[in-house]
């Protein structure tokens, strides 16, 4: 699994985004208590703005071989800092340094201002997060809980920032 290809995804990859969308959905809930609405399906309007091709917003794919590996979704694209909104691999792919190989060439993509927000209770992520920003912007990165805007009682998402050039 060593041939990681990481691409811009568009229409033409609805249904493996799809899926893979349904996939990290289902992780998240672990650490958002979210269920599945009654049809199976979770809240999708990230991927909606992927596939239609809004100017804000880039989704990537990630494989090797032919098989998906992971996906990202990228907003912010035409503001100052953009937000890694939406990060997933595969759990097979997990922990053999696809992921931080995919993040770094999705991030070189779109030199900048970054920010990450993710769920504090999931220490996978707080780990890799933290690793991300230090392999990107040495020790020039930053970490803030923030409340989660429309839900006060929601546990705060932690966020990263950094820049990456």
């Amino acid at each position: 699994m060593s041939d990681l290809v990481v691409r811009r995804a568009g229409e033409a990859d609805r249904v493996v985004l799809e899926r893979l969308w349904l996939m990290f959905r289902h992780d998240l809930s672990e650490f958002q208590g979210q269920l599945p609405r009654p049809d199976g399906s979770y809240r999708s309007e990230r991927l909606e703005s992927v596939l239609a091709g809004d100017p804000d917003w880039a989704g990537y794919l990630f494989s090797t071989g032919e098989n998906p590996v992971g996906i990202s979704f990228v907003r912010a694209l035409t503001q100052p800092v953009r937000v890694m909104n939406t990060f997933f691999i595969v759990r097979p792919a997990r922990r053999n340094g696809f992921g931080l190989r995919a993040v770094q060439e999705v991030i070189a993509q779109h030199p900048g201002r970054w920010e990450v927000p993710f769920q504090g209770n999931n220490a996978t992520a707080v780990r890799f997060w933290r690793r991300v920003a230090a392999s990107v912007a040495g020790d020039a990165w930053t970490e803030e809980t923030r409340p989660i805007p429309g839900d006060p009682d929601a546990t705060p998402d932690v966020w990263i920032s950094f820049s990456a050039v």
